[in-house]
């Protein structure tokens, strides 16, 4: 595995912390310290999104394996705290089957295809957007943030739902 490959798979040590972390003791919401330290977790997790790929193109390190495990790290770094905050009451249950739906579907598509091909511009504007909305609402906000990252959460729902059209879309075939 290369060293970008790496970088991707480290994501997945988040998970369980954020999981466990998120859970609180039984029956209760977890402290606000420990919504600030899954957090920063979290935030330097989804920040491996950037850097594994900048260093998969820096040391020409593109693979077909990467391109697959890139987006499946990026869906489980941001289902598994949407399920998390799921049974904490911060958001519906029907709004994280919304991403879910789109992201098996996009990976069912995928398998399908001859060429593995990356993310598009609406995908990585998606995962950006999703990253805000989880990370909005792992923190421990009251008042007017509530509903911004509600809002944010919204819009990343509705990017989700863009962004998985515009991939299957047929594109155009140009003949020169």
């Amino acid at each position: 595995m290369t060293l970008a490959t790496w970088i991707t798979v480290s994501r997945l040590l988040a998970l369980p912390f954020l999981l466990y972390t998120l859970q609180g003791n039984i029956g209760d919401s977890p402290t606000p310290t420990l919504r600030w330290a899954c957090l920063a977790v979290f935030a330097v997790a989804a920040s491996t999104d950037w850097l594994d790929g900048y260093v998969a193109r820096k040391l020409n390190q593109v693979t077909d394996l990467g391109k697959f495990l890139d987006p499946l790290v990026d869906k489980l770094l941001i289902l598994g705290p949407l399920i998390a905050l799921v049974e904490l009451g911060q958001i519906p249950a029907w709004s994280v089957v919304i991403i879910l739906t789109r992201e098996l579907a996009i990976a069912g598509w995928r398998v399908q295809q001859t060429q593995i091909s990356g993310a598009n511009g609406w995908g990585k504007v998606k995962t950006v957007v999703q990253i805000i909305a989880v990370s909005l609402l792992i923190a421990p906000l009251s008042g007017i943030w509530t509903q911004i990252s509600l809002l944010s959460y919204a819009i990343s729902i509705l990017l989700t739902v863009i962004s998985g059209i515009v991939y299957v879309w047929p594109q155009p075939v140009h003949s020169t």
